[in-house]
């Protein structure tokens, strides 16, 4: 395996990642909320703090398995290769 494979591999990890981020937010929305969906910035039922909040939620789980499916895949290349992938 070569460096120049690091690339696809790590979009397809990222997409993985955000697939898996998008399910743990709403999991943890659900049992937070009790709510299935969290709120839309245009929802008009909900006030701008259940709004930000959601929000802030939200980025705050994609951003650590944004991370911890990078830093995963990094490890796993240098695994297979014995290269880090920034080297």
């Amino acid at each position: 395996m070569n460096k120049a494979l690091y690339k696809p591999l790590s979009w397809v990890v990222g997409a993985l990642g955000g697939i898996l981020a998008g399910q743990v937010f709403k999991q943890v929305w659900k049992r937070v909320a009790g709510e299935e969906d969290a709120p839309d910035a245009t929802d008009r039922d909900y006030t701008w703090q259940q709004v930000i909040i959601a929000a802030a939620v939200q980025g705050a789980i994609f951003a650590a398995v944004k991370a911890a499916t990078e830093r995963a895949g990094a490890i796993g290349y240098q695994k297979a290769t014995g290269d880090w992938p920034d080297d």
